[in-house]
């Protein structure tokens, strides 16, 4: 009880310069709280519910070759009905086709299916034993130019029934109107996205497919008959097509979004473990600083008898207060946090307001333990110091900071160093997979490299006492040259107490660093993605989509191509398409034999890019049947020139033969294959088309009129697509800058704090230099000189850091978009900025100290 009413009296004397620690643990927490709402919405929305177009069907009859466990693909090859209606135990059946497409909102732009799925336009089924589908506006289409959509069409894209909008299919455009808007199950969109309903004729022939066949056949069993059963009647007559049952397709579906929805929450976590970190040392800067401070009080209740234990459990629980009062408020803000992140999100392809915000137990309980948890494991260590503080201290000027021991210090940064081998140790495994190459290869290392860096950053922060008495030396002559006396006693008080001049330039360090190794990769991926663009480019125009979607930049239909060859004055239109194929054969080894996940190739089909891209290496025309393969993947998977390769595309397996190797340094055309279109039709005939490069004269205006009725494309230079092309490899910075700024507000948060409070440490020392003689204009040169030490301590520590962490990922990825270049305008903005906040935080805490009264100091502490 002694012990509690001693932590709230402290409490209450401090609180207004612990107001700073409390904003930092209070955002700490909402960054926390904000990323976990986010990722149960996420998950909500990748889940699309648990509503399925398959709700009432019974049995799928699908194409021979899909793969059972690829849920969400859709069958390219056909079926048809022949005389399955005669089978008993079939009360309907209907057919199914799926045609990828993209809606255009009433605002122009594309319309985004939640949590990164896809939008398919598929037949409206009419028979209700069937049709999952509910009215909850308008009719069901009955032209070929009407269409019926799911709520979350129409709300994303502000599309009523009775509007006009243009559908963008794999091979051209169309102008339909919405007539209907309609649920599944209650819900907005389904388990794979968003559908566009069509009449069965209009979409059979956006289909392709052939007179009385169909991509799927949906079957509803007799009451009765259980699905299981049905599927054993129908696997014989329907041989070789899949038959299984809905229910097991709807399984497979629940099971790879849980996953997909687990991905999202860990990489959100992992972006957010960047502010747990800031918060967690902003508050143990704290309350080191906080427990240096009160150096005689504690020494004063040791001498009356208080055993360490209750020393440790007094700090803990004034700990323990200010993390529930800022775990309470940063619930509030995290709310605040998820929605900055869900549109953040959305601009870069990824939209999840399809998903409901969360409020259970786990969304509230969750942040507030990780807070409270987070500040005691904050305030352990100066708990621990607090304990061991003698009673003879009680007798010594609070500012003189006692030397301490040399080597304990060393060891703990050198354990520090080491544990970051947590995260650098597994960078070798990840360089050294054979699966892994390209972006996905550099992602992996970069995420672990910086984690690695964090931890290094806390080494360094342990180790900063150490170059404080050089730096002040240097700050301090410089004082002495330039403000006299007050440049002296600068020097004296910042090598005396270096301690307390690193707590702040340990906060400003981590900022810094946040902000320069983010400056650096961002600038460097920007500056060589450009340069090789423009070096790879060769077209004079592109037409390009404009807007996003979750597969990249809003995708154009293949006959654009077409047109802008027709345009007077073009001598080449190429049009470049993309898809993803598994790699069958060969079979690529990983560790041990293991042959791990199957191997991706992203494919791009083009006819001959020689008039409009200029590749590395040596790469013939390709002829149908012919791929070619970029250098890293022929030098990751001996994948060389005459090889035969098996890869499985949409409609099944395909048996390609390696032309050549190629490389194309922009990573922004053709990263990893090349292919023929008509190869590209065999491998995927609903492949989007992400780009048409255009050579000749022919003037923009004359291609912007050319395809002017499709609303998205958009005509550019070279040097503007190039920027444009920069900035889609880019996707996701939003979201970085975001998390960055909020961990940089923390660590503000915190060195206002620490400044604040080592201002306050040393009431008594500004109020007897005042009583000396020593003017108020002194008094506040003294603390502006030891900020300008807080400044070049942070500075020099954190610049150092971001770059050793950049010529660290350079060294590791070997990737040419990663470079140590530091240009003069970023260090110019570091320093100023470091010098901005440092001057911010310290113009009160300096006004504060000159005015400090005599006989205030001799009461001090």
């Amino acid at each position: 009880m002694s012990m509690w009413l001693i932590a709230r009296r402290s409490f209450a004397q401090d609180w207004a310069r612990l107001t700073a620690t409390v904003l930092a643990v209070l955002f700490s927490v909402g960054l926390m709280s904000g990323s976990l709402q986010f990722a149960l919405r996420a998950e909500s929305a990748v889940s699309g519910s648990d509503a399925s177009e398959y709700a009432k069907a019974d049995v799928l009859v699908q194409p021979p070759g899909i793969d059972p466990e690829e849920s969400f693909a859709v069958p390219r090859g056909e079926v048809r009905p022949g005389a399955i209606a005669s089978v008993p135990g079939v009360a309907a059946v209907a057919g199914d086709a799926a045609v990828p497409v993209t809606v255009t909102g009433a605002h122009g732009k594309p319309v985004l299916p939640p949590a990164g799925a896809a939008t398919m336009l598929r037949p409206w089924i009419s028979d209700a034993r069937l049709s999952a589908y509910h009215l909850v506006a308008g009719r069901a289409p009955a032209a070929d130019d009407e269409v019926a959509v799911v709520r979350h069409v129409a709300t994303a894209g502000r599309l009523e029934t009775g509007a006009t909008t243009t559908l963008l299919l794999p091979k051209t455009s169309s102008r339909v109107r919405i007539v209907g808007v309609v649920t599944v199950q209650g819900r907005g969109a389904v388990a794979s996205g968003d559908l566009v309903l069509g009449t069965p004729a209009a979409v059979h022939r956006a289909a392709g497919l052939a007179a009385g066949a169909w991509q799927s056949l949906w079957v509803k069993a007799a009451p009765g008959v259980p699905a299981g059963d049905l599927r054993k009647r129908l696997a014989a007559p329907m041989r070789p097509a899949v038959v299984r049952t809905a229910a097991d397709l709807r399984r497979h579906q629940a099971a790879e979004l849980q996953d997909t929805g687990a991905s999202v929450g860990g990489a959100i976590g992992m972006l957010a473990s960047v502010a747990v970190f800031t918060g967690l040392f902003v508050v143990a800067n704290a309350f080191g600083t906080m427990v240096r401070q009160r150096t005689r009080r504690l020494a004063l209740l040791a001498a009356i008898g208080a055993r360490p234990r209750q020393i440790r459990r007094l700090v803990r629980l004034e700990a323990l207060v200010l993390a529930v009062i800022a775990s309470a408020g940063g619930l509030l803000v995290g709310y605040g946090v998820a929605e900055v992140l869900t549109r953040l999100f959305a601009q870069d392809g990824f939209d999840i307001s399809a998903g409901e915000v969360s409020v259970g137990w786990i969304a509230l309980a969750f942040p507030f333990a990780a807070g409270v948890v987070t500040t005691q494991l904050a305030a352990w260590r100066p708990a621990r110091r607090a304990s061991k503080v003698a009673p003879i201290e009680a007798l010594r000027s609070a500012t003189a900071e006692s030397k301490g021991r040399t080597w304990p210090r060393i060891v703990g940064a050198l354990a520090v160093f080491g544990a970051s081998w947590m995260f650098f140790g597994p960078v070798f495994a990840v360089a050294n997979d054979p699966t892994s190459v390209g972006a996905d290869r550099t992602v992996g290392i970069t995420v672990l490299i910086l984690l690695g860096s964090m931890v290094c950053v806390s080494g360094l922060a342990v180790l900063a006492p150490f170059f404080v008495g050089p730096l002040g030396g240097l700050v301090g002559r410089l004082g002495m040259l330039v403000s006299g006396e007050a440049g002296r006693l600068a020097r004296a008080t910042i090598t005396r107490s270096p301690r307390r001049v690193s707590s702040a330039a340990a906060s400003l360090m981590l900022g810094v660093a946040l902000v320069a190794a983010t400056g650096l990769l961002i600038t460097s991926v920007h500056d060589r993605s450009r340069a090789a663009g423009a070096q790879t480019l060769a077209a004079d125009h592109v037409i390009a989509g404009n807007g996003r979607t979750s597969g990249g930049t809003a995708p154009l239909p293949a006959d654009l191509a077409t047109r802008a060859a027709r345009v007077p004055g073009v001598t080449a239109a190429v049009a470049l398409t993309q898809t993803e194929v598994r790699l069958v054969s060969p079979k690529i080894k990983v560790f041990d034999g293991d042959p791990g996940d199957p191997i991706m190739l992203t494919v791009t089909g083009a006819s001959d890019v020689r008039p409009v891209l200029r590749f590395g290496g040596h790469l013939p025309v390709l002829r149908p049947g012919e791929i070619g393969i970029t250098s890293p993947l022929v030098k990751a998977y001996g994948l060389r020139p005459g090889r035969r390769i098996v890869v499985h595309g949409a409609r099944g397996d395909v048996t390609l033969t390696v032309a050549g190797r190629y490389h194309d340094p922009s990573h922004l055309f053709a990263d990893q294959a090349l292919v023929a279109p008509a190869t590209m039709a065999t491998l995927d005939p609903g492949a989007n088309t992400s780009a048409v490069l255009v050579r000749g004269t022919a003037p923009a205006a004359a291609l912007a009129a050319a395809v002017s009725d499709v609303p998205v494309a958009r005509v550019y230079d070279r040097a503007a697509y190039v920027r444009v092309a920069a900035a889609a490899m880019e996707q996701g910075v939003r979201v970085i800058y975001g998390f960055i700024a909020m961990s940089l507000l923390i660590a503000l948060f915190g060195m206002a704090t620490t400044v604040s409070l080592s201002v306050s440490e040393r009431t008594k020392e500004f109020g007897m230099l005042g009583a000396v003689g020593t003017t108020v204009r002194q008094i506040r040169s003294i603390v502006r000189w030891e900020a300008a030490t807080v400044v070049l301590l942070g500075v020099l520590l954190g610049m150092g850091a971001a770059v050793g962490t950049v010529a660290l990922l350079h060294v590791a990825t070997g990737s040419s978009y990663i470079r140590v270049h530091l240009p003069w305008w970023l260090l110019a903005t570091v320093v100023l900025g470091a010098a901005a906040v440092t001057w911010a935080t310290s113009a009160l805490p300096a006004r504060r100290a000159a005015g400090v009264p005599v006989l205030e100091a001799a009461t001090a502490e």
